[in-house]
């Protein structure tokens, strides 16, 4: 595996990129604010899932399709945007409407777990980041070309979504000093399905590089 000098650049780069804002951070934060720190924990789970996803695509090569065919890149970022403004439409729509009970609430951590998901693999620029910056650190000479890219992959991953757990976390301890009201409930939907919204918008107008 790598050396002690490739693993502490590796481990540096792996921490800036996890506390740099993105479309995982967005979602999260949206999720966190919208529906509390549950809803966050399962969105940082399904965006970990969906990054091992990259990972393992990376390793074998699929990701390398996306590089090199623009329908392909095409054909995932608009199905990825087009999804996200759903979402943020459907959350705006649902904001008016009464509280659901709380026998959905286990639902809705499962659909937020699965919507991290989805949200993470439809996002080709993901993808194209695990093929571009985890090879650099592989070294054919020390073994499983593969296996290194799935452990680097993963470490990523961990790292990535610990820190978006934390977020979720923070934020609400910061939601739950604010009065639960009908129209705080109101506004929440429509922040969240604004992020959403935006993060669809932001996906959609994203380059092949």
């Amino acid at each position: 595996m790598l050396n002690a000098s490739n693993l502490s650049l590796f481990l540096i780069s792996t921490f800036i990129l996890a506390i740099t804002p993105g479309p995982d951070t967005l979602y999260v934060v949206s999720r966190s604010v919208g529906q509390g720190r549950n809803a966050g924990l399962a969105s940082a789970l399904g965006v970990f899932v969906g990054n091992m996803g990259h990972t393992l695509a990376a390793a074998i090569g699929l990701s390398a399709v996306l590089m090199t065919s623009a329908l392909a890149f095409m054909v995932v970022k608009y199905a990825g945007a087009a999804y996200l403004i759903y979402l943020g439409v459907r959350a705006i729509l649902n904001g008016d409407r009464p509280s659901p009970t709380q026998n959905l609430q286990k639902v809705n951590l499962w659909k937020a777990f699965a919507q991290g998901v989805l949200t993470n693999l439809l996002n080709p620029k993901a993808a194209l980041f695990f093929l571009a910056f985890v090879p650099q650190f592989v070294d054919p000479s020390r073994g499983s070309v593969a296996l290194q890219s799935i452990v680097l992959g993963s470490i990523i991953a961990i790292s990535s979504s610990a820190y978006l757990m934390g977020l979720a976390a923070v934020i609400d301890s910061v939601r739950s000093r604010i009065s639960i009201r009908s129209s705080w409930k109101t506004l929440q939907s429509k922040l969240t399905g604004s992020l959403f919204i935006a993060l669809g918008l932001r996906l959609a107008v994203a380059e092949q590089k």
